[in-house]
């Protein structure tokens, strides 16, 4: 879907009463962090994780607000070099899902505390090749992981979330192999702090933002 398209989507979703997408946990449970989890470094160092939820946008905006957090960068994963041009992604035929790149300390917040605001604020885990008003493969719900420890810690948190039936409905999240990550071109980044009056910014990503804030106010950081 085009910026325009996505603009457009998100003005007509504002005059039906659409609300923004977000993780839509049990109201009377909070998501629990996960029991499974790297340990907190004893010094500082730079680890990196991949995630898909949806418009690249508001997960790399969420997460630039996220302490421990070095840098977000908008891309996309899942397919081939070849295939990773925004437009050509947009087609849901290349493989590719719009990803962030998270680029963490280690010793400042975990790979664990990455998922659970991942899972909490940045998207709807529940909600298959879509979030929101965007539709298709390239919006799907995926953790790409780089190492054995990052498949483990994954994978026992999805389990963990299912069993205690944090969710309404069935995590459809991917867990999968990082083949590669491919960033976005320059205008996509650090879109919404750039354009935030624009309708699909504000009823859609802006919400998100403020979720972090108040769901997770030792890890909120002002910044954009």
């Amino acid at each position: 879907m085009s910026a325009f398209t996505k603009a457009a989507v998100a003005l007509l979703g504002s005059v039906l009463g659409a609300t923004a997408c977000n993780a839509k946990a049990n109201p009377a449970v909070a998501i629990p962090a996960p029991v499974v989890d790297a340990p907190r470094a004893s010094i500082a160092a730079k680890q990196t994780a991949v995630i898909s939820g949806g418009c690249f946008w508001g997960v790399q905006a969420v997460f630039q607000h996220v302490k421990g957090v070095i840098s977000a960068t908008s891309g996309s994963s899942g397919g081939s070099a070849q295939t990773a041009e925004y437009e050509t992604v947009s087609t849901g035929q290349t493989g590719h899902a719009e990803s962030v790149e998270i680029v963490y300390d280690p010793s400042q917040i975990t790979y664990g505390e990455l998922l659970r605001v991942f899972f909490s604020v940045a998207h709807d885990p529940t909600q298959l090749n879509r979030q929101g008003p965007d539709e298709g493969t390239q919006y799907r719900s995926a953790i790409f992981y780089n190492s054995g420890e990052q498949k483990h810690i994954a994978e026992a948190y999805v389990q963990q979330l299912e069993s205690g039936k944090v969710f309404p409905r069935k995590i459809v999240t991917q867990v999968v192999p990082l083949q590669g990550f491919y960033t976005a071109e320059s205008y996509h980044q650090n879109y919404a702090a750039l354009h935030p009056n624009q309708p699909y910014i504000v009823f859609n990503d802006a919400p998100k933002v403020e979720h972090l804030k108040q769901q997770f106010p030792d890890l909120y950081t002002g910044r954009d």
